[in-house]
């Protein structure tokens, strides 16, 4: 399964399940590793490198767990993306 393909609603789906899973793991040093790979293949180019670098930081240290890394770089890659989409605008001309 390619995660960077999923379309955004999935992302937000498996983001929330991974999160959850972050919350329960009693072994942090299984899945720190685990959710750095997998925030790493969902996101393309440095900017899912360094959520991964992120989300294993907030799951190796403990009492971080409750904060949904997962969800939140959703939110910043969808919700909160600063780049405008260009504007197409079509304009009819008439020849007289």
């Amino acid at each position: 399964m390619n995660l960077e393909d999923l379309s955004k609603n999935k992302k937000l789906a498996l983001s929330i399940v991974f999160d959850i899973v972050g919350m329960l793991t009693i072994i942090d040093i299984i899945w720190a590793p685990a959710s750095a790979y997998l925030m790493s293949k969902m996101y393309k180019g440095n900017k899912g490198k360094i959520a991964g670098v992120v989300s294993f930081v907030e799951e190796i240290i403990p009492g971080f767990d409750i904060v949904p890394t997962f969800t939140i770089m959703w939110f910043l890659t969808y919700v909160f993306n600063k780049k405008e989409k260009p504007i197409a605008v079509e304009v009819e001309v008439k020849n007289e």
